[in-house]
């Protein structure tokens, strides 16, 4: 096994377009690594080695002919909620055993159409539900950094494959957390773009008015030109906004002087584990220092975050997971008649957590609480919104702690879902808001687990995200760093 697994996206596109690494060569080599270490960590749930090295040889072959796409021969892989055509696609969950996808989800179909070799399906929590990646119902994922802990959820495989060394790049999911919490768990770089500009066509549905699908990467740089693939309107999408693509890589600049960075007051309170405070204002200096002006924001309504979003998340999942009912595709329990076939299908299908979720959505929209639970909840979103927009007046981003704590060990939380819900305090604003978002690396607690700065910015706000984040990762070394588990560092 060479190294080439281990090296970032930048770096991998000049060795194959100066002809010293092939496509083929550098997806046998992240296969190989895939075989020696997935299975301490569990980061994917499927594998398409046969396809990879065919659309490897015919990136080879477009370079041949004299295309340099920044992702031509790059493996990608895909959290498994993407559709691609010919694959299964089972949200990790039993309910979906046996579907194989008719179609291919615009995002991917637009790294293929750069040229982005598939790798297989990542690891996640059932339809996306989870902030630990303990509710996969086909296998568990485990923190790279630390086995005995989680990668962070949903998107946990995608975030442990990339700290590992096990993808050079993989697309994740994110609903209130779900790019931005794994990759400060597990020590990469995970933007959720503003609501509207990535397609959600061939994403499975958690919360419509809330995914996104966005990167998971080794740096900030990766992070630019996997977003300038996937970025833009798809009149697939009717939520996709017809707004112009920047090029992102115009943001990846080092200079911040004058630049003014938001410090929301009202994230570092009660709660915040005291090692991810530290690194997250010692990030803040960090940036001071390099000559940013520190602005002090206020988020008032965030406190209500959570509850709003587990009535607005809640409901549109009841409504979106009524079509696996065991009648068109995936697993079926044949009952008596058609509704003992349904009850049959979703009480062995689903896991408890995506129970848990559906009985409080159909609640919460139900008579006589649909005003007092859902409305109000609504109402609670728009003033986050207007929190957000009155923070982003006095500055050009906001920087704060991605997570209240580090990752957590195993079962920990898995029998009090209030807690487990509160990891997401800090992220799930910028979901209800549509606002963009990302965490990078920034520190490592006491234990050694890695910590994540949260940068958000307004909407349409990549570019400053890409901007700020960049400079911090080029004046530190925290993105250097590798887990003992990936096989660079063993």
């Amino acid at each position: 096994m060479s190294a080439l697994h281990t090296k970032t996206i930048s770096e991998l596109s000049s060795l194959l377009a100066a002809g010293e690494a092939s496509s083929v060569e550098l997806t046998a080599d992240v296969i190989a690594a895939i075989d020696a270490g997935d299975a301490r960590i569990g980061s994917y749930v499927e594998m398409n080695k046969k396809q990879a090295l065919i659309s490897a040889t015919a990136a080879d072959a477009r370079r041949a002919a004299g295309e340099n796409l920044p992702l031509l021969g790059i493996p990608i892989g895909a959290k498994d909620l993407l559709n691609v055509k010919g694959q299964g696609n089972r949200c990790a969950s039993k309910l979906l055993d046996g579907y194989t996808s008719p179609y291919t989800a615009t995002s991917v179909a637009r790294l293929e159409e750069q040229g982005a070799v598939i790798l297989g399906r990542m690891n996640m929590d059932e339809f996306a539900m989870g902030g630990s990646n303990e509710n996969s119902a086909i296998q568990p994922c485990r923190n790279p950094w630390d086995t005995t802990r989680v990668p962070g959820g949903s998107s946990g495989g995608s975030a442990a494959a990339v700290a590992a060394d096990l993808a050079v790049a993989t697309l994740g999911s994110d609903t209130g957390g779900s790019i931005r919490q794994p990759a400060a768990f597990c020590g990469c770089v995970g933007l959720k773009p503003t609501y509207g500009m990535v397609s959600r066509f061939g994403l499975t549905a958690f919360a419509s008015s809330l995914d996104q699908i966005g990167p998971l990467t080794k740096t900030v740089a990766d992070t630019a030109t996997v977003l300038q693939a996937i970025s833009g309107h798809d009149p697939k999408d009717s939520t996709s906004l017809k707004v112009d693509v920047p090029d992102y890589s115009q943001a990846l600049k080092t200079d911040v002087k004058g630049m003014r960075i938001g410090v929301p007051t009202d994230y570092f309170s009660e709660g915040l584990d005291a090692d991810v405070e530290t690194a997250v204002r010692a990030a803040l200096a960090t940036y001071e220092s390099m000559g940013a002006e520190l602005v002090d924001v206020s988020l008032p309504h965030s406190k209500y975050a959570i509850a709003a979003y587990y009535v607005i998340a809640t409901a549109e999942a009841s409504a979106n997971l009524a079509r696996f009912d065991g009648v068109r595709y995936g697993a079926r329990v044949d009952g008596d008649n058609p509704v003992g076939l349904v009850k049959g299908t979703r009480a062995a299908g689903f896991g408890p957590e995506v129970k848990r979720r559906i009985i409080l959505g159909t609640y919460v929209l139900s008579s006589g609480y649909y005003d007092a639970y859902y409305i109000k909840a609504q109402k609670v979103r728009g003033l986050i919104r207007k929190d957000f927009d009155e923070a982003f007046e006095k500055c050009d981003v906001i920087a704060g702690p991605c997570t209240p704590t580090p990752a957590f060990p195993i079962g920990e939380k898995s029998d009090d879902p209030l807690q487990m819900y509160l990891g997401d305090m800090y992220t799930v604003p910028a979901n209800l808001a549509g606002i963009c978002g990302m965490s990078l690396p920034c520190g490592f607690s006491s234990g050694g687990m890695p910590i994540g700065l949260q940068l958000m910015g307004p909407s349409f706000g990549e570019s400053a995200l890409l901007h700020a984040g960049h400079a911090f990762e080029q004046a530190t070394e925290f993105h250097r760093a590798r887990p003992a588990t990936s096989t660079e560092a063993s």
